[in-house]
């Protein structure tokens, strides 16, 4: 089994091949692969619960952690209220804790 902390950076409604990207993370756990997604900068604004056709729902159905960046829900203005209950937000700590264990492979997009 392996470890993988997926990053996105990107808007998903903007981007195209940000499903591409959630996809890979499904995929990943669904292997048996313990599997990490991080959204950070744009890529926070897929964790709106609301959001209408937002591809981030086919991973929140699997077996990906996902965490969204603090500091870039706030600069978005996204509440927690706001927020979809399965993502969790953490700090730039949590994202170098994810980065720095032992045998993670991270893919940034």
């Amino acid at each position: 089994m392996a470890n993988y902390l997926l990053i996105e950076s990107r808007d998903p409604f903007e981007a195209r091949d940000v499903s591409y990207f959630y996809g890979l993370a499904a995929d990943l756990a669904a292997q048996g692969d313990k599997v990490t997604l991080f959204l950070v900068q744009n890529g926070a604004l897929a964790s709106r619960k609301d959001a209408k056709g937002n591809p981030l729902g086919t991973v929140l159905k699997g077996k990906v952690e996902v965490l969204v960046d603090s500091f870039s829900l706030k600069e978005r203005g996204i509440q927690d209220a706001e927020r979809h209950p399965s993502v969790k937000p953490a700090d730039i700590d949590a994202l170098v804790d994810h980065i720095m264990a032992n045998g993670t492979k991270v893919l940034w997009h």
